[in-house]
């Protein structure tokens, strides 16, 4: 089978990783994978075999942005047309992220029956969430034009009750698909060397956004009375950092909040670990919370919007789950800390990779 992923850019962050596992997956499954960025940059190791071309933009008139979405699927529409003529036609295409999937709808080639969509997110909190009056009204508009009557993978149950409740967008097709993990290689990395090895600490391993609530991390962490330091793993930007920074201070834990930056490869610390912590207003799917619990680490999280509360409700740890406020997540930092449960890693398997490209190959109707 012949497969095209699409994605605006592979910077590093949990949908295009996600993106990367799917190609080398199916790629492993005797399909031949193609994967277009439309953007130059690129963080994660392309696998060997995959066709990965880039598609840029290099328009700098100064109407540029007015025209850009129509410009831009012209120029994917070229790409893809030589791709299939050097190569043949392809039997599914799938479209990530929210600005590709804005792209890939003016596009005048690409098939709606073999054509999917994959949300990665809770559109309504990524882009409705800061807005109000006209307009939110305009943006809930101009995302339903987008993926109304259309073919959509959600990566989670919650992503895909989110589409139809908060934006009333009905999918032609709809498909729900969680996120995958190639396990065997996560458990081999997880035990490389660790500098925290033989410590005890916790963890929180994601890029410093405000959707990720370092706030409420730390003041959860302060209420929790918990001694051991909190690892916080991840980038962003400096001002955001030192926002953070800050508030340690604050709070008189700074002494016991560990700024360790962008991790190749974080499964060691994760796996050595007493407790990862996700501390989000919202989350697409949680890929941490499985990595977590495959490298044997328990976990807590706020029950935000996406699939969290789906991940750890699979894996019978429901008194995992705080609300979205500091004093309760506090409390559940507290009880599994001292009384963490017994993860049943097989579980797990029903997120191994080889099972989810089944889902996404079985498309093809």
């Amino acid at each position: 089978m012949r497969i095209l992923m699409i994605i605006d850019g592979l910077p590093g962050g949990g949908a295009e990783k996600v993106v990367v596992t799917l190609c080398q997956g199916m790629q492993k499954l005797g399909n031949d994978i193609s994967l277009i960025s439309l953007r130059d940059v690129c963080k994660y190791p392309i696998p060997t075999g995959i066709h990965y071309q880039v598609v840029t933009d290099t328009c700098r008139k100064p109407w540029r942005k007015i025209t850009e979405l129509s410009r831009r699927a012209r120029l994917l529409d070229d790409a893809i047309a030589d791709l299939e003529r050097q190569q043949g036609t392809f039997d599914l295409v799938f479209s990530n992220l929210h600005k590709t999937d804005r792209i890939v709808r003016k596009s005048r080639i690409l098939s709606t029956d073999n054509l999917w969509f994959c949300i990665h997110g809770i559109l309504s909190t990524s882009y409705l969430g800061h807005r109000k009056g006209v307009d939110r009204w305009l943006k809930r508009r101009k995302i339903a034009d987008i993926y109304q009557g259309q073919n959509i993978v959600a990566v989670s149950q919650a992503v895909g009750e989110d589409l139809r409740d908060n934006l009333n967008i009905h999918p032609k097709q709809l498909a729900i698909i969680n996120n995958p993990f190639d396990i065997a290689e996560i458990e081999q990395l997880a035990n490389a060397p660790c500098e925290l090895a033989g410590k005890e600490y916790l963890i929180h391993v994601g890029r410093f956004h405000p959707h990720k609530r370092h706030d409420r991390l730390l003041k959860a962490y302060a209420l929790s009375g918990v001694q051991a330091p909190l690892a916080l793993v991840g980038t962003g930007n400096d001002s955001d950092i030192q926002k953070i920074k800050n508030l340690a201070e604050e709070l008189n834990i700074a002494e016991r909040v560990l700024f360790l930056g962008f991790q190749a490869n974080p499964y060691p610390l994760i796996k050595h670990a007493a407790l990862l912590v996700l501390s989000s207003d919202s989350e697409g799917f949680g890929n941490v919370l499985v990595e977590a619990l495959l490298c044997g680490t328990p976990a807590v999280s706020t029950r935000c919007p996406g699939g969290p509360t789906e991940i750890l409700v699979n894996a019978g740890m429901t008194d995992a789950i705080a609300e979205l406020n500091e004093d309760s997540l506090g409390q559940k930092i507290r009880d599994v800390y001292k009384n963490p449960p017994n993860i049943e890693k097989a579980l797990m398997q029903r997120y191994d990779l080889d099972t989810i490209c089944q889902q996404y190959l079985t498309l093809n109707k």
